[in-house]
């Protein structure tokens, strides 16, 4: 029988300590793990929240946008009507200005409120494609959270 220092010729000596060398190494590795795995586990649940929230900050937008959309809809629909009413009101100007008895039908005070609106309002002419007024069109701060409502359609539903 050998000796526990003898495990024959050309194989190193194994001493006890070396053994709790070895396991105190695996331990630490198996500790390791256990941490990359609680690691792993705490960056996929992080990740599914925040793909959670990016899918309901998508929704948001999408409503935004389709909000910002039928408003300048309205807008565009109101100008032109707008256009078109001003431009009645030029053409029964031009026509009561031209008969002969349009100014005199008319009081001072009528004429002077139908010249001042049509000076003022109409301009000399009206250009096509005008704009009432300057209005900042970069829809930075067209809607506020409030006004917006959130619903889901077929359309929202993310594909995985």
């Amino acid at each position: 029988r050998r000796g526990l220092g003898e495990l024959g010729a050309g194989h190193p000596m194994v001493l006890p300590s070396d053994y709790i060398r070895i396991a105190r190494g695996f331990e630490a590795m198996r500790q390791r793990c256990c941490r990359l795995e609680q690691d792993g586990r705490r960056a996929r649940e992080q990740l599914s929240r925040v793909e959670a929230e990016r899918a309901a900050l998508e929704v948001k937008l999408k409503h935004a946008r389709n909000q910002v959309e039928v408003e300048m809809k309205k807008r565009h629909r109101a100008e032109a009507e707008l256009e078109k009413q001003e431009r009645k009101l030029q053409l029964v100007f031009e026509s009561l200005m031209r008969e002969p008895w349009g100014s005199e039908a008319l009081s001072r005070e009528q004429c002077s409120v139908l010249s001042a609106l049509a000076g003022r309002r109409l301009g000399a002419t009206l250009a096509p494609g005008r704009r009432s007024s300057a209005v900042d069109e970069s829809c930075q701060s067209l809607l506020s959270h409030s006004d917006i409502s959130y619903d889901r359609t077929e359309d929202d539903v993310v594909r995985n």
